[in-house]
């Protein structure tokens, strides 16, 4: 499923910058705020995608 795909690389490509951010790096703590705006879109986009698979 593309959909998942992309989810599952957005969160590895936010991984390095929410460990920066949790050591106190404020600029990592806003890169991983607009990421997760990302993700959190990719997700609703998986969601859909198997809404639309189960109703097939």
């Amino acid at each position: 499923m593309e959909a998942y795909d992309r989810l599952i690389k957005l969160v590895h490509e936010a991984q390095e910058d929410v460990h920066k951010a949790d050591g106190g790096n404020k600029a990592a703590g806003t890169r991983v705020r607009k990421q997760m705006q990302d993700i959190k879109q990719a997700a609703q986009d998986v969601r859909v995608a198997v809404l639309s698979a189960r109703g097939s």
